[in-house]
């Protein structure tokens, strides 16, 4: 991530922070803030979307705009699989391969965006513009 520009801010959260408003909580910061590492089926291949932790991915609006037959929820085992790290803690990068990455646009109105840093309790921050060169990710709309 430094060889990127980007410096990572990681901060340890309670335990009971295992949802985006309880992050946003324990941070001080708006729940949208937030950017969800969400793992999806995308044809039978791993799709990557960090998506607003303010609302939820339509994920038929996802599979028309990137071609896709169907998109559904990733299994746990996929999820380790793809990215070597476990639900509720993927990282946007540091994954065994790249993986194919959407980035959510409403993330770009935040100054400041949280995401997972590889374990269930730890995060991280960065601007939208670092995310999108670390992930090397498509921004659209997911909603």
């Amino acid at each position: 991530m430094t060889a990127a520009g980007v410096e990572p801010n990681i901060r340890i959260l309670d335990a009971d922070a295992k949802t985006a408003g309880a992050a946003a909580a324990q941070l001080g910061c708006e729940v949208g803030a937030i950017a969800n590492s969400l793992v999806f089926d995308c044809d039978g291949e791993p799709l990557l979307v960090m998506a607003s932790g303010a609302h939820r991915v339509d994920t038929d609006l996802l599979a028309r705009t990137l071609g896709a037959t169907k998109i559904r929820k990733a299994d746990p085992q996929l999820v380790r699989t793809a990215t070597g790290q476990v639900i509720g803690g993927v990282a946007p990068t540091g994954h065994s391969s790249r993986l194919r990455t959407v980035v959510d646009e409403t993330l770009a109105q935040y100054p400041v965006i949280w995401t997972a840093a590889g374990t269930a309790d730890s995060v991280m921050s960065m601007k939208y513009e670092q995310l999108l060169l670390l992930t090397e990710g498509k921004a659209m709309s997911v909603r």
